[in-house]
This record gives structure tokens, C-alpha cells and sequence, in this order.
């Protein structure tokens, strides 16, 4: 939240109905839920952190990311002992979700109460679910990017959003300049699956290509691409937030966790395949 993503909350950027602080406070809310993570169901995990964040935030600050970061920190805290991957280790957290973990996320998000969620008619939130929370992502998958990554073992988070951050801080940027480049690779690679929700999938190709102009012109690297970036900021903002990217931001969440649980602050990273499990 600190790093000046362009359409998103920020330490001087604050949405009508919520603030930098809110999601501070949300962040510290959920450490408790997450540091039981590898000994509680998933779906349970999810509840609690949910729950936790309504206590102290106004309105939804973190579902999509609580979402993202749950099996991550379940997997974190189960990778063996005598070694193994973190990528290894979520895809074994996914493929043991349950029925059960359905239930308690569907409760969570309905608790939550993101905006733009619409009805489906298969394996709906607002009713009971039938198959495991791995299953129902999956139903979900071509018109969400958190579903789409529990459907495809955290693919983009993998195979793009912390790459994308590890050739940032390869290249010296600093942790800001390197998490709003993250982002912006994101959304110029997919249309964000939270702005097509609220404006469909046309603005959400236009909010795209906008996004690689950007890269084009530099980006944090260069004053033109920084100057593009304020102009984008300005374009994605209006009352009701509704182009606001948050599915993408959420997934930029998604790779700075990886990279911190596979070489901390400090480390900004190992390679895959050299984390060593520790939350």
C-alpha cells in the first residue's frame, strides 16, 4: 500500500470510503489468522482473517488478497523440513481444499461484501457450495484473477508478478519504484478482472493498453513514464472507484509475499526453489 500504484489507495491517496490507515490497520488484523495458517483449514484461515479486518476497517479492504495470501502462508508454514519449494508447497495447500473451505470463503466474502460481485448460477456465494474451494475457483477463473490463480497453482503470481519484481530490484530499484513496476507489468499483461466486473471487459482492455503505454514511455525509470504514470493515476480515479485496478493490485500483493517468504526484506528474493519455509 505504501508504493504509489496509479488508481489505487496510497499514503497521500485515500478513496472516498477508505484510507492509507485503514489498510494498515486491515494488514496488522490479519497476522494472528495467517500465523495459525499451517495448522487450521484453509477455508478457515480465510474466516478469520476476514473477520478480523472487519473489526477495524470500514468497508472491504483486503478479501481479494486475503484470498491470495491464505494458501500462501498455509503452504509457507507446511514446506518440510528437509526442504522443498514454496511453489511446490501451495499447489499440495490447493489440492487439499475441501468442501469445507468452500463454505467458510463463500461466508467470508459475503462478510467482506466486495462491490461488483453479481450472481451466478452455478456454485453461487450467496448460497451453499458443493464442491471444494479449489473447484469453485475454478468455475470462476475466466472472469476473476483470484480465482484464475487458485485454478492454475498461482501461475501469474509464479511465472510473472514476482519475476517481475525480482528484475526490478536486479535492475537497483528501490522497494517503491519497484512494487508500482510490478504492477504495471500486471496490468499491462491482462485486462483487470475487478475493473471488467464494474465497467466490462472493454474499459478494462482500454485500462491495458493505457497501462503499456506506460511502460513504453519508461515508466518509474524515466520522467516521461513517471509523468505518464500521474496522468494514468488520474484517468483511473473517480467516485466511485470503479477503475480502480484491485484485482491487479491484489495480485502485485500476491508476488511481494512470495519474494519476502523467499528471501525476506533484506534478500528481496531467492530463486524458486530455494526458499527455506519460513513465514
Amino acid at each position: 500500500m505504501s508504493a504509489p500504484k496509479p488508481g489505487n489507495v496510497s499514503p497521500f491517496v485515500a478513496f472516498r470510503d477508505v484510507t492509507y490507515a485503514d489498510f494498515l490497520a486491515s494488514a496488522v488484523a490479519i497476522g494472528p489468522a495467517f500465523a495459525a495458517a499451517g495448522d487450521r483449514p484453509l477455508g478457515a484461515t480465510i474466516r478469520a482473517a476476514v473477520e478480523a479486518t472487519a473489526r477495524w476497517a470500514p468497508s472491504n479492504t483486503n478479501l481479494g488478497l486475503v484470498l491470495l495470501l491464505a494458501p500462501l502462508a498455509r503452504a509457507a508454514l507446511r514446506v518440510p523440513p528437509e526442504g522443498g519449494s514454496l511453489r511446490s508447497a501451495l499447489a499440495a495447500a490447493l489440492a487439499e481444499s475441501t468442501v469445507a473451505d468452500a463454505r467458510e470463503a463463500y461466508a467470508a466474502i459475503r462478510r467482506a461484501g466486495p462491490g461488483g460481485l453479481g450472481r451466478t448460477r452455478e456454485q453461487d456465494v450467496a448460497g451453499t457450495p458443493t464442491v471444494t474451494l479449489r473447484e469453485a475457483m475454478a468455475l470462476a477463473a475466466e472472469r476473476d484473477a483470484v480465482a484464475r490463480e487458485y485454478a492454475t497453482d498461482f501461475q501469474t503470481t509464479f511465472d510473472a508478478g514476482a519475476p517481475a519484481l525480482r528484475r526490478a530490484f536486479a535492475a537497483g530499484l528501490p522497494w517503491s519504484d519497484a512494487v508500482v513496476e510490478a504492477y504495471l507489468t500486471l496490468l499491462a499483461a491482462w485486462p483487470d478482472t475487478h475493473i471488467a466486473r464494474k465497467l466490462g471487459p472493454e474499459e478494462a482492455v482500454r485500462v491495458q493498453r493505457r497501462a503499456r503505454g506506460v511502460i513504453d514511455a519508461g515508466g518509474v525509470r524515466t520522467p516521461p513514464g513517471r509523468a505518464a504514470i500521474a496522468t494514468l493515476d488520474c484517468e483511473l480515479r473517480d467516485q466511485r472507484n470503479a477503475s480502480n485496478p484491485g484485482a491487479t493490485a491484489d495480485l502485485t500483493g500476491a508476488a511481494i509475499y512470495v519474494v519476502l517468504l523467499e528471501g525476506g526484506w533484506g534478500g528481496r528474493g531467492r530463486r524458486e526453489g530455494e526458499a527455506d519455509g519460513r513465514a
